[in-house]
């Protein structure tokens, strides 16, 4: 498929978090995450760099020590192996886009 409404993909769990693989081949890796309210992810690093862009909802968004707020329309570049975490405080979806 080479076409998709991001926004009717959207699907929360009752807690926890889902995500979608939206698309991926061997250079782009394009996956939909969302988190129910007060989920939270470990602090971790990512193989490859990376773009977060935030869809919904609100939460914190920790990038190597600096909080950035998760809002509707923020979009976040992460260095490959940067170190982060985050947690919603509400119902929050995102794109991950693995570059």
């Amino acid at each position: 498929m080479n076409t998709r409404n991001i926004l009717k993909l959207i699907e929360y769990p009752k807690e926890g978090i889902l995500s979608k693989s939206i698309f991926k081949d061997a250079k782009l890796d394009i996956t939909l995450f969302c988190m129910a309210p007060k989920t939270d992810m470990r602090e971790h690093t990512s193989s490859r760099q990376a773009v977060v862009q935030v869809l919904e909802g609100k939460g914190i968004f920790n990038l190597e020590g600096e909080d950035i707020v998760m809002e509707k329309g923020v979009i976040i570049n992460m260095p490959k192996n940067a170190l982060h975490s985050l947690k919603a405080e509400e119902r929050t979806s995102f794109l991950l886009t693995l570059i």
